[in-house]
């Protein structure tokens, strides 16, 4: 269990002739985090190991950072330490949302690859129901950051997804009969981008409901998939 805390800005005053003075001030964000290394990590001082973000959903929202490990990622490396990645699943705080939480996201992600043996061509993103959203979100507005994503039973901006992921390798995944998020939210956003020449892959899960994340990450073609892909 990790923590990541990033200041935003000096706390000073701005000498100026206006009649306004100006200031600056300090925006201090911290974020909980997990952080899995591959058992093969220790022994491999020269290699770069590939990274995957996971964005939890709504339910483990809060400062339990165990409960993170209920579902996806964090829940596989549990009985995997054979598990290729190096990974980091954050927690959101309870009263906030992954939209929210971009910036400090990318800076959680940037003092990752600061202090361990990451290979930046190949970092990776995926997350389910508000992390599906974060998924979307968070590769909208650093598309230059990913390799891959994969965002399961989310959605988004398709506008500000269109400007900025035709060329991104997706994979997304949506239980037909999701009775939280609909279908058609992600629906909406691979016609879109296919549309527009994306060749984006899309998972139907047709008796599924809100739970479309456990096959998805159970199946090892997904982490297959990721690997197949650098920046």
């Amino acid at each position: 269990m990790q923590s990541f805390s990033s200041e935003m800005s000096s706390n000073k005053h701005v000498k100026s002739s206006d009649s306004q003075k100006k200031f600056s001030f300090n925006i201090t964000f911290q974020m909980e985090y997990l952080l899995f290394l591959p058992e093969s990590y220790a022994q491999s001082t020269n290699q770069k190991f590939p990274l995957i973000l996971f964005l939890h959903g709504a339910g483990e929202r809060g400062s339990d950072l165990d409960s993170v490990k209920r579902h996806g990622i964090p829940k596989i490396v549990e009985t995997n330490p054979d598990f290729p990645f190096i990974a980091v699943s954050p927690q959101c705080p309870d009263d906030s949302w992954w939209t929210s939480e971009l910036h400090t996201i990318n800076g959680l992600i940037e003092e990752v690859v600061e202090k361990y043996q990451v290979d930046t061509s190949r970092i990776y993103l995926t997350g389910l129901s508000m992390g599906g959203f974060g998924t979307w979100s968070l590769a909208s507005m650093y598309p230059e950051r990913f390799a891959a994503i994969a965002p399961v039973c989310g959605g988004g901006e398709v506008r500000q997804i269109l400007r900025s992921l035709v060329e991104m390798p997706i994979w997304t995944f949506h239980g037909q009969k999701d009775d939280v998020i609909p279908f058609s939210r992600s629906e909406e956003i691979v016609t879109t981008l296919k549309k527009h020449g994306s060749s984006i892959k899309f998972t139907i899960y047709p008796e599924a409901r809100h739970d479309s994340w456990t096959k998805t990450y159970d199946n090892p073609e997904l982490y297959k998939w990721f690997l197949k892909h650098s920046r």
